[in-house]
């Protein structure tokens, strides 16, 4: 019986060797550098650095444009507070003389080629020698000048 109990634990220890040697070859297989999960990892971290760097270019790229657009922003605010002003301010101007037409060459043909299709029917289409009298009325009147109303705060 002891015999028996030495072939089986002989046995048992051999087959745990080469249990061993099998993982011992994957595992070299799997940290190799040339082929395998070591080239893959390899692979995956010089991307993750890449990306990394890519990442920090955006951010200083867009931390320009920010301060760009606010330059603009503001520039385009001061601007149109000017125009505003020059808007209020064209209001106190006299009503315009009526200025006379002056015929062009488009106008004197009703056969001339238009330059595109889009204004073909106001070249072929005749003027009229009346003109309606709300255009007139509101010619005297002078330009209309809408005004913003005053923001709450008092701004």
């Amino acid at each position: 019986m002891n015999f028996l109990s030495d072939i089986l634990l002989a046995t048992a220890a051999v087959g745990a060797a080469v249990f061993c040697l099998v993982l011992s070859r994957r595992l070299r297989a799997l940290t190799t550098l040339d082929s395998g999960m070591g080239k893959a990892i390899a692979v995956l971290s010089a991307q993750v650095d890449d990306l990394s760097r890519a990442l920090k270019t955006a951010q200083q790229t867009s931390r320009l444009s920010v301060e760009k657009l606010d330059t603009q922003t503001s520039r385009a605010e001061a601007a149109c507070r000017q125009l505003e002003l020059l808007m209020a301010s064209l209001h106190d101007l006299p009503a315009p003389e009526a200025l006379p037409e002056r015929a062009t060459a488009m106008t004197e043909s009703p056969h001339a080629r238009p330059l595109s299709t889009w204004n073909g029917a106001a070249v072929r289409r005749p003027k009229s020698d009346t003109v309606p009298a709300e255009k007139t009325e509101a010619a005297r009147k002078g330009p209309r000048v809408l005004r913003r109303r005053p923001a709450v705060g008092g701004v």
